[in-house]
């Protein structure tokens, strides 16, 4: 069983920790939590989807390549890293310190998916890679919709063979916002 930490605890890990991995599903909020953990922690902030998965016209980087460039990132002394990749997990939990997993209700990660492709309409976001314009279909709403069912066995099996640590789970803008409130800028 992973080892579940509390956010008191787990701002206290956070404070200390070189490599942190924030996974969640699209709309949680993971990349928003990265940039702000980066900020306070003066940690390099390292989008799954802008330096690794993505090539621009939104063209799948070739496999190989891919973990190439993730198995050399994780292998950095500092980062924080914002992606879930179920597969390239066993890359990362070896080297990462912590583990913050965004697990809100669906519909806040639909949510939260419809208001970053309004807000970003004929765009780039800032964690996407350039010349991926931000994009929605129905599919990618099935993904965001049966995200937890599909995927989260898998990384509670993944984090389990890591069982010294730590992941602080949140599972709502609210908790993440009180964990963020404990860790100071500049820490």
């Amino acid at each position: 069983m992973p080892r579940y930490v509390n956010g008191e605890e787990a701002a206290s890990h956070l404070g200390n920790a070189q490599r942190i991995l924030v996974i969640g599903c699209s709309g949680s909020g993971k990349s928003t939590l990265s940039r702000q953990l980066s900020e306070r922690l003066d940690l390099p902030h390292l989008a799954m989807d802008r330096e690794f998965f993505w090539l621009p016209g939104w063209k799948l980087r070739p496999r190989q390549e891919m973990l190439a460039l993730i198995s050399k990132a994780a292998a950095g002394e500092r980062w924080i890293m914002d992606g879930t990749g179920p597969k390239t997990l066993p890359l990362r939990l070896p080297r990462a310190h912590v583990v913050v997993w965004m697990r809100p209700p669906r519909w806040v990660s639909l949510r939260g998916v419809l208001w970053r492709w309004f807000a970003y309409w004929k765009k780039t976001r800032p964690d996407m890679a350039d010349g991926c314009p931000e994009k929605i279909d129905l599919d990618f709403l099935r993904y965001v919709w049966n995200f937890e069912r599909r995927d989260a066995v898998e990384i509670e099996m993944q984090l389990a063979a890591h069982a010294d640590l730590p992941v602080l789970v949140l599972k709502s803008h609210a908790e993440t916002a009180l964990l963020l409130a404990k860790i100071k800028r500049g820490h």
